[in-house]
């Protein structure tokens, strides 16, 4: 099933941190590396883009938003590849770009 993984991880982080105090809210936001956003990250960027379409009065906020966010997690991939790789030398300069 699609998404599969990305629902499982919600619900853990929704385990997790279910003593958490009320005063906070808590959305886990669940995001498969090369895949589907969770059921409840998806209803979170929703609410999250209406909202900054509606301060902005752009309707391209929502997009960029979304842009942001892929963006982010692609550099986290990166990281994560880059975490593995030896230290030889020529990979210091690499996520300058980015």
């Amino acid at each position: 099933m699609v998404g599969a993984a990305v629902t499982s991880a919600e619900q853990a982080k929704r385990r997790k941190y279910e003593n958490l105090d009320s005063s906070f809210i808590f959305v886990p936001f669940g995001v498969e590396t090369l895949g589907p956003w969770g059921p409840e990250a998806r209803a979170l960027f929703k609410e999250l883009s209406k909202r900054v379409i509606e301060s902005t009065g752009d309707p391209r906020a929502g997009s960029y938003l979304g842009q942001r966010i892929s963006l982010a997690i692609q550099r986290g991939n990166a990281a994560s590849i880059l975490g593995t790789v030896p230290r030889c030398g020529g990979f210091e300069d690499v996520l300058d770009f980015i």
